[in-house]
C-alpha cells in the first residue's frame, strides 16, 4: 500500500530564507553537503549519508557559528537520519538543539521553530511517546496558525499531523475533525480539485477504513481518485495510489474481483509513467501479490514477489532496506506453503540487510526476528526460536519503551513459546505483563 498518511517533511535543508542578519549562509560546500545526504539517504546508504551529514554540520559551524539557523537546518537533517536508523537517543538531542537554536535566533514563534517541534513531536510519536509528542503537536499548530493565519495549507498539514496522532492512538472521535478541517482548509485554499485535497480525503478515508467504516470510506477514495485523474491525467503516478487505496479497501473487504483491476491498473500506470524497473513498481508488484497470497493463489503471487525483489535490487542496491521487505515477503510466502529450507535464508538475509542498514536496535530488526522466530517455532525449534524472541524484546523495550504495543506483542510471542515448552509459570508472568500494556490508555 502506498498510503498518503504524511506526518512532517524528511530533510529540511529547502528551509526559507533565514534574516537578513543570516543572509550569507553556510555556503555552498554546505548546500553540497546536504545534497549529497540527501541522496545516500534515498538510495539507502545511511551510514554514508550520516558521515556526510556530520561534515556538513561541522561546516555550519565553522562557517556561520554554532548559534545559526543554518546549522539548526543541518541538526535536523543529521538527527533525521538517526530517526531512520532507530537511533532514537541520538537522534533526539539533535532535535533539542536544533529546536532551542531556532527559537533563540528566529524567536518562539517563526514557522520553522513550528518545523523543529514537528521534528521532536515525531520522534515521539516514532517510539510510541504519544504524551510528549501532543503538546508539540499542538504548539506548533499553534504557531502556524498565529504566523500564517487559520487557513493557511501549512496549517493544514498541522492538522494532519495532530489528527494522525490521534488516529495512531484510536482516538477516532478526535482525529476525525482534524481531518475535516484540514481537508476543508486546502479545499478553500487550493480548490476542491486539487491534488492536495485527495490526500486528505485520503486520509479521512483511512480513518474510516481502520474502523470498518467501509462505506464512508470508499467515496472519499473514489474522489480521491477522480480529483487525480481529472487534475494529473489518468495515467499519473498519484492516480496509481489512489487505485491502490481503493483496491486495498476491496481486498480488505474480500471483494477481490473488484481489487485485482485496480491493482493491475496502477502497475500499468506505473509501469508505463515510470518505466518498469522503478521502486514504485515493485510496490505496485507487491500489492497484486499480496492479493494472490490471500486468495491462496501462491503460484502467481511468487513470480510477482520474485520481481519486486528484483527491480528493488537493481534500482536501490542489494542493501536497502526495501529490499529486505522483499525477501521478507517471499520468506513469508514460502513458510506458509511449508517450504522451510528457502524460506530461512531469505529472513535471515533480510535481517542482515536491515541490521546494517538501520543498526542492530532498530524496531524493524525486531521484526525480523520475529519472523525468523516463527519459523524455528513452526518447525519446533523452541531453542532456536527463543533467544530470537527474546533480543527483539529487548530492542523494542528499549527503543520505544517497556510500555509500548509492540512489547506487548514481543511479550505474547514469547509466552506462546513457553507454553508450547511447557513453562506455564513463566508464560503467566509475560502474559500478564502485555495485559497490563495493552490496558493503558494512549
Amino acid at each position: 500500500m502506498k498510503y498518503m498518511l504524511a506526518i512532517t517533511t524528511a530533510f529540511l535543508l529547502l528551509l526559507p530564507a533565514t534574516p537578513p542578519v543570516f543572509a550569507q549562509g553556510a555556503g555552498s560546500e554546505w548546500d553540497n553537503l546536504n545534497q549529497e545526504a540527501v541522496k545516500l539517504h534515498r538510495t539507502g546508504k545511511y551510514d554514508r549519508a550520516v558521515v556526510v551529514a556530520r561534515k556538513a554540520l561541522a561546516v555550519a559551524e565553522k562557517n556561520v557559528g554554532p548559534n545559526h539557523p543554518d546549522v539548526a537546518v543541518s541538526l535536523n537533517n543529521l538527527g533525521f537520519l538517526y530517526k531512520t536508523q532507530g537511533k532514537y537517543t541520538q537522534a533526539k538531542p539533535l532535535y533539542k538543539r536544533a529546536l532551542a537554536i531556532d527559537e533563540k535566533a528566529l524567536g518562539p514563534n517563526h514557522p520553522s521553530v513550528a518545523k523543529g517541534l514537528n521534528n521532536l513531536a515525531e520522534l515521539y510519536y516514532t517510539q510510541g511517546q504519544y504524551a510528549q509528542a501532543e503538546p508539540l503537536y499542538k504548539r506548533a499548530l499553534a504557531i502556524y496558525e498565529k504566523a500564517l493565519g487559520p487557513n493557511h495549507p501549512d496549517v493544514a498539514q498541522s492538522l494532519n499531523s495532530l489528527g494522525l496522532l490521534y488516529h495512531t492512538q484510536g482516538k477516532y472521535a478526535q482525529a476525525e475533525p482534524l481531518y475535516k478541517r484540514s481537508l476543508a482548509i486546502k479545499e478553500k485554499a487550493l480548490g476542491p480539485d486539487h491534488p492536495s485535497v485527495a490526500g486528505s480525503l485520503n486520509n479521512l478515508a483511512a480513518l474510516y477504513y481502520i474502523q470498518g467504516q467501509y462505506t464512508q470510506a470508499k467515496p472519499l477514495y473514489n474522489r480521491a481518485l477522480a480529483i487525480n485523474e481529472k487534475a494529473l491525467g489518468p495515467d499519473h503516478p498519484e492516480v496509481a495510489t489512489s487505485l491502490n487505496n481503493l483496491a486495498e479497501l476491496y481486498h480488505t473487504q474480500g471483494q477481490y474481483a473488484q481489487a485485482e483491476p485496480l491493482y493491475k491498473r496502477a502497475l500499468a500506470i506505473d509501469e508505463k509513467a515510470l518505466g518498469p524497473n522503478h521502486p514504485d513498481v515493485a510496490g505496485d508488484l507487491n500489492n497484486l501479490a499480496a492479493l494472490y497470497y490471500t486468495k491462496g493463489q501462491y503460484a502467481q503471487a511468487e513470480p510477482l514477489y520474485k520481481r519486486s525483489l528484483a527491480i528493488r535490487k537493481k534500482a536501490l542496491g542489494p542493501d536497502h532496506p526495501d529490499v529486505a521487505v522483499s525477501l521478507n515477503n517471499l520468506a513469508e510466502l514460502y513458510r506458509v506453503q511449508g517450504q522451510y529450507t528457502p524460506a530461512e535464508p531469505l529472513y535471515k538475509r533480510s535481517l542482515a540487510i536491515l541490521e546494517k542498514a538501520l543498526g542492530p536496535n532498530h524496531p524493524s530488526v525486531a521484526k525480523d526476528l520475529n519472523n525468523l522466530a516463527v519459523l524455528y517455532k513452526t518447525q519446533g525449534q523452541y531453542v532456536q526460536a527463543e533467544p530470537l524472541y527474546k533480543r527483539a524484546l529487548a530492542i523494542v523495550e528499549k527503543a520505544l519503551g517497556p510500555n509500548h504495543p509492540n512489547v506487548a506483542a514481543s511479550l505474547e510471542n514469547l509466552a506462546a513459546l513457553y507454553r508450547a515448552t511447557k513453562r506455564d509459570k513463566e508464560a503467566e508472568a509475560l502474559e500478564q505483563r502485555a495485559v497490563r500494556i495493552r490496558a493503558i490508555k494512549r
